[in-house]
C-alpha cells in the first residue's frame, strides 16, 4: 500500500482489561495525530470469557482491518482457541507472551511468528497496585513510538473519576511497561510520523454515528429493547434525545418497540428503533402494518451471526434476505446500508428523510463490525437535508388519507387536526381509509404504495461509484465490507489491475437504470459480501442485468474478509476472463 500501518491485537480473558488498554492506545494515537480503528472480539458470555482488542493505527485514515496482525500481546491465553482464527498472523508477527501464563498455544505458532517473552504479571507486581493491562499498554505504546506524555495524559483523563491513587498506580504500571519494551527494539516497525496533528477529527463508533444521523434527521422518539450489538445506538440516543426535547422508552420486547414507534409516528413524531436479527424477525408484522397504514418508521438492524440466537458478538451480513423479502404480502419498503463507520451518519439521516417523505418503513442494515468498532476519522461533511412529512391541514368535508396521488404520497393528518379523522390499520382500505375487500381498492392501493417508492428520485446517494471510467472489471458490494474492498482496489491498482467500485447504499427498491449506467463497459464483475449463501449476489441476479462473467467472494462471520483475499479474487476474475477470451 502507499501508506504504512501497524495492526495490534491485545488478548485476554474477560476482566483482564484489554479493551480498556486498547481504547487508551487508540485515543493516544489520535491525540498524537494518527488515525486508528479498534474492533473487538468477544465471547457470548455476560461476564468473563475470551476477548481481544483489535487495533490498526496509521498516519492515513483507516476504516478496515489489515491482512495480518503485526503485534499480538497476550495478557493471558484464556480460551484463545475460540477465536484464534480471527487473529491472522504471519512470519513477521511479534507475539508478546508472559511465561507464567504457560507456553504459546501451538495453533498460534502455525505461521512461525517471533515470540518474545515479557513477564507482564511480574512487572505489574513490582509496582504498588500494579495492573497488567497498563503494563501491556506501556509496552505497546513505547514499541510503536507513541509519545509518553500523550499516553500519560490519556490515561489520567480516562481514569480521572477513579481518584489520584488509582491514577498514580496505573501510571507506575505504564512506565514499567515502557521500560520493558527494550527487547522489542528492531523487531517491530514504529508508526510512520503522524499527519493529522491539530486537525478536526472524530473518534466515533458506527452505533454512535447512527444515533447522531438519526437525531440530525429529525428522530425525536425511540422505543427499543436492548440487544447485542445494537444496544449502543440506544445508549447514545438516551441522553442526547433529551437535549432536543425527544424521548427514549425501553420497551418490554421488540414487538412492543415497533408498535410504540408506530404510535409515536402516527402522532407526528419521527420515530426509530434499533435491534438485531432476532428482533427484526419479531418486528416483521409491525412493519407490515407500517406499510399498509403508510406510517413512517426507521428500524436500524445491526446485523450479527444467525440464525436464531446465532453468534451475538460477531459480525455477519446475513439479514439481507429478511430485510428485503421478510414481510408477508406485497409490502414495498426501503432498505438502506451504510458503507462505513463514517457513513453511518449520512445513511441514518438519509433513512429518516426517506421514511418521512415516502411515508413508509425503512430498514437500515448496519452490522457489528461497523457498529461496535471505533474509528478516528476526519470530520465528515454532514448532510443538510432533513425529514419532511407531507401533512394534511384542517379540512372540511371528505378527507382522503390514502388519496391516489400522482407520486403515491398522500397528506398525512396529525390526530386532532380538524376534519381529518381517518382509520389507520392493517386492513386493506379505500382512499378514505375505510376497510375494503374490493379488488379495485386493493389494486389501487398496491399500485400507490409501490409507485411512491419506485418512481422517487433517490439521486446519486443510491450508491458510491468510483474507479476508472474505462475499466472492464468492477467489484460490487454493500455495507461495512466496502472499506476492505476500497483498500483492496487501491492495492490492485498499484500492480496495474484496475477495477470500478460499486458500493450499494440503497438495497431496495432496485434502481435498474442507475445500475445499467454504473455497469457501463463492465464485462467482469466480482460480488463481495459477508454471509454464507451469497444473499447479495442472489438479490442482484433477481433485480438487475449483470455482465456475462460474475464471480462471488463470500463467507459467513465471524472471519472478516481481508483486503488481500479480495485482491486475489480480483486477479482470478481477470485471469478467468482471459481464459474465456482465449
Amino acid at each position: 500500500m502507499s501508506f504504512s500501518s501497524v495492526s495490534i491485537a491485545m488478548t485476554g480473558s474477560g476482566g483482564a482489561g484489554v479493551m480498556t488498554a486498547g481504547q487508551m492506545l487508540v485515543d493516544a494515537a489520535a491525540r498524537a495525530g494518527w488515525y486508528g480503528l479498534m474492533g473487538r472480539s468477544l465471547g457470548p458470555q455476560i461476564r468473563g470469557g475470551e476477548s481481544a482488542a483489535l487495533l490498526r493505527l496509521s498516519p492515513q485514515p483507516v476504516q478496515s482491518p489489515d491482512d495480518f496482525y503485526d503485534l499480538l500481546v497476550a495478557v493471558d491465553w484464556g480460551n484463545i482457541e475460540r477465536f484464534a482464527s480471527e487473529l491472522p498472523l504471519h512470519a513477521e508477527t511479534v507475539i508478546i507472551s508472559d511465561p507464567v501464563q504457560g507456553p504459546v498455544p501451538a495453533l498460534m505458532l502455525e505461521q512461525s511468528p517471533r515470540v518474545i517473552e515479557v513477564p507482564l504479571k511480574e512487572i505489574a507486581r513490582s509496582t504498588p497496585g500494579g495492573r497488567v493491562n497498563m503494563v501491556a499498554l506501556g509496552l505497546v505504546a513505547a514499541a510503536i513510538g507513541i509519545p509518553a506524555a500523550t499516553i500519560e495524559q490519556v490515561l489520567s483523563t480516562v481514569l480521572g473519576k477513579k481518584g489520584p491513587e488509582v491514577i498514580a498506580q496505573s501510571l507506575a504500571s505504564l512506565h514499567a511497561g515502557m521500560q520493558a519494551a527494550e527487547p522489542l527494539a528492531g523487531h517491530l516497525r514504529p508508526l510512520a510520523p503522524p499527519t493529522a496533528a491539530g486537525q478536526d477529527r472524530w473518534s466515533i463508533t458506527g452505533n454512535e454515528a447512527t444515533g447522531l444521523g438519526a437525531l440530525r434527521g429529525g428522530v425525536r422518539f425511540c422505543a427499543a429493547y436492548p440487544i447485542t450489538p445494537a444496544t449502543e445506538v440506544l445508549e447514545w440516543l438516551a441522553p442526547n434525545l433529551t437535549h432536543v426535547g425527544g424521548t427514549l422508552v425501553q420497551a418490554e420486547d421488540e414487538l412492543a418497540s415497533i408498535n410504540m414507534c408506530l404510535g409515536g409516528s402516527f402522532g407526528g413524531v419521527p420515530s426509530l428503533t434499533a435491534t438485531s436479527g432476532p428482533g427484526l424477525a419479531l418486528m416483521t408484522e409491525g412493519l407490515g402494518l407500517a406499510v399498509a397504514s403508510e406510517t413512517p418508521v426507521v428500524v436500524v438492524d445491526v446485523m450479527r451471526g444467525g440464525p436464531s440466537t446465532g453468534i451475538p458478538t460477531k459480525s455477519e451480513q446475513s439479514d439481507l434476505n429478511i430485510a428485503v423479502y421478510g414481510l408477508h404480502g406485497d409490502a414495498p419498503h426501503i432498505v438502506t446500508a451504510p458503507l462505513s463507520i463514517a457513513d453511518c451518519v449520512f445513511t441514518a439521516q438519509w433513512s429518516v428523510m426517506l421514511a418521512e417523505s415516502r411515508q413508509c418503513p425503512v430498514i437500515m442494515l448496519s452490522d457489528q463490525a461497523a457498529g461496535q468498532s471505533r474509528a478516528v476519522l476526519d470530520r465528515p461533511t454532514l448532510p443538510d437535508f432533513h425529514a419532511h412529512r407531507l401533512r394534511a391541514e384542517a379540512a372540511e368535508g371528505d378527507y382522503q388519507r390514502y388519496a391516489l396521488t400522482a407520486d403515491g404520497v398522500s397528506p398525512m393528518a396529525i390526530p386532532g387536526t380538524a376534519g381529518t379523522t381517518y382509520t389507520a390499520d392493517g386492513l386493506e382500505h379505500s382512499p378514505k381509509g375505510t376497510p375494503s375487500t374490493q379488488a379495485r381498492h386493493h389494486q389501487e392501493q398496491l399500485d400507490k404504495r409501490l409507485r411512491k417508492l419506485t418512481e422517487f428520485d433517490y439521486g446519486p446517494a443510491w450508491a458510491e461509484i468510483s474507479g476508472p471510467p474505462d475499466a472492464d472489471m468492477a467489484v460490487i458490494t454493500f455495507g461495512s465490507i466496502t472499506e476492505q474492498v476500497r483498500e483492496a482496489l487501491a492495492r490492485a491498482a498499484e500492480t496495474g489491475l484496475h477495477a470500478r467500485l460499486i458500493a450499494v447504499r440503497l438495497l431496495a427498491p432496485a434502481r435498474p437504470a442507475r445500475m445499467v449506467a454504473a455497469l457501463q463497459g463492465i464485462g467482469k464483475l466480482l460480488v463481495v459480501e459477508q454471509n454464507h449463501s451469497a444473499q447479495f449476489h442472489s438479490l442482484l441476479r433477481a433485480q438487475y442485468d449483470l455482465p456475462p462473467l460474475v464471480h462471488t467472494l463470500h463467507r459467513p462471520g465471524p472471519l472478516a474478509l481481508r483486503p488481500h483475499e479480495i485482491v486475489t479474487a480480483l486477479g482470478a476474475l481477470a485471469q478467468a476472463d482471459a481464459c474465456v477470451a482465449a
